[in-house]
């Protein structure tokens, strides 16, 4: 009798290993420092909907640049030694990655499905078929697909239902958005993750996953703008009546600030960077002009002294750069016709983000509320790793706990049944997505 007891519990130890959920690690690939957050198989609090992570990870970037690899050798070693520092932390291993991202010329459509229906109610059979009308529409030459996110279903006109099943009509409608990088990215980014030995797991978009970690539920529902500030990009997440409708980036980012301070001043790049840190802000402040600030000289001449400058020098090179971001970013979501609520706010994330000044700025240009965003879901971040510029790698791994429910396109690492292969059959994709998420 001990021997078949023991046989059970094997067996049970068995199906528990085969069903444990794997560590998940993401890595948040900027131009100003490359992060790794790993998080253990029991680091979900589901019924607080919070997140632990088992380990952080972060070091200066090397070979990115707006948003784009520029040098593999350089770039897989900062993610190399991202990874191994929050693998150090976590105590575990890292076998494959995910990748988070604004370059790659992040960009986002929106395509439309109707199917018509029988005299009975909803069933799984008409989400395939008004998917599988929907992804085939997806037409995006020289571009990888890596969001495929149901905006909204509708029956017979009736918009904003969440869940069509059971429902009776005649007309089922499908509003798909469709996240896409370009594909040479994509494929420098895969083999620059397999060169650091780790499996390339995909990409997810730098916006979508601040937004996740930064936003309230309420503020995806009224309506709200994310804006990820990073060093090298500047990229925007729209979101209204929970769904996420418009992903958009720019190539202009923290950096250029710095590098616009480095020319002005006639200093180096990193006495720039510290005087943005220490000094810099977007707006004016009292005794600017009688207030001076130094910065080291260009070069390696003992003899030469160093810069100096009133502060309102300093504000005057900052101010512009980020107006004219803010401004530019504006234009491109009034001409792309994204659906931006009436009273939308805007949250603000990322690194460039915190510098003084940001926040007003924006609500000058927008004419919207303005708030700095958090990782909201991972309560127990030290402070050095749970500002702005920590909210896309929080956001991955909220992804991977909470959703939303997406069809999952194809990664570089292995081929799923929902890829988005064009020779895989449309009706296959869509009934992987519903037997995993409805």
């Amino acid at each position: 009798m001990s021997r078949l007891e023991d046989r059970r519990e094997a067996r049970d130890g068995l199906k528990a290993a085969l069903h444990r959920q794997p560590v998940v690690a993401t890595v948040d690939l900027g131009a100003a420092k490359v992060t790794c957050f790993v998080m253990k198989p029991g680091g979900v609090n589901r019924s607080e909907r919070t997140l632990q992570t088992a380990g952080v990870g972060y070091v200066q970037s090397h070979g990115v640049r707006g948003g784009a690899i520029v040098n593999m050798d350089e770039a897989t070693q900062a993610i190399a030694q991202a990874v191994e520092r929050a693998e150090t932390v976590a105590g575990v291993s890292v076998s494959g990655v995910t990748v988070t991202t604004s370059g790659g010329q992040l960009a986002s459509n929106r395509v439309t499905a109707q199917v018509s229906l029988g005299a009975r109610p909803i069933a799984d059979t008409d989400l395939m078929r008004a998917i599988s009308a929907a992804l085939a529409q997806v037409r995006l030459p020289g571009r990888r697909a890596v969001h495929l996110l149901p905006i909204a279903w509708s029956v017979d006109g009736q918009k904003g239902v969440r869940d069509p099943r059971a429902m009776f009509g005649r007309v089922l409608g499908l509003e798909l958005l469709v996240v896409s990088i370009s594909e040479s990215v994509f494929q420098t980014i895969g083999h620059c993750v397999e060169r650091a030995h780790l499996s390339f797991e995909g990409v997810v978009a730098a916006p979508f996953a601040s937004a996740l970690a930064a936003l309230e539920d309420d503020e995806m529902d009224l309506g709200c703008i994310c804006i990820d500030m990073g060093g090298g990009s500047t990229s925007t997440a729209v979101f209204s009546n929970g769904s996420l409708v418009h992903v958009d980036s720019l190539t202009v980012g923290g950096g250029h600030v710095t590098a616009d301070i480095a020319r002005g001043l006639s200093t180096s790049l990193a006495g720039a960077e510290r005087i943005k840190t220490l000094h810099g802000s977007a707006i004016a402040s009292a005794n600017e002009d009688r207030e001076m600030i130094e910065a080291p000289p260009r070069g390696d001449d003992p003899g030469a002294g160093p810069v100096v400058a009133p502060r309102s020098l300093l504000k005057g090179i900052i101010a512009p750069r980020v107006e004219e971001t803010l401004e530019l970013l504006r234009e491109r979501l009034k001409a792309s016709g994204a659906p931006v609520e009436p009273g939308a706010g805007i949250v603000l994330t990322g690194g460039a983000s915190q510098l003084a000044g940001v926040r007003e700025v924006a609500v000058r240009v927008f004419d919207r509320p303005v708030r700095l965003g958090r990782p909201r879901r991972v309560p127990h971040l030290a402070d050095a790793a749970s500002g702005p510029a920590f909210c896309a790698a929080a956001g991955v791994l909220q992804r991977a706990a909470f959703g939303p429910r997406e069809v999952r396109p194809l990664t570089a690492a292995r081929a799923r049944p929902q890829t988005l292969d064009p020779r895989a059959n449309p009706l296959a994709k869509a009934a992987a997505w519903l037997r995993e998420n409805l």
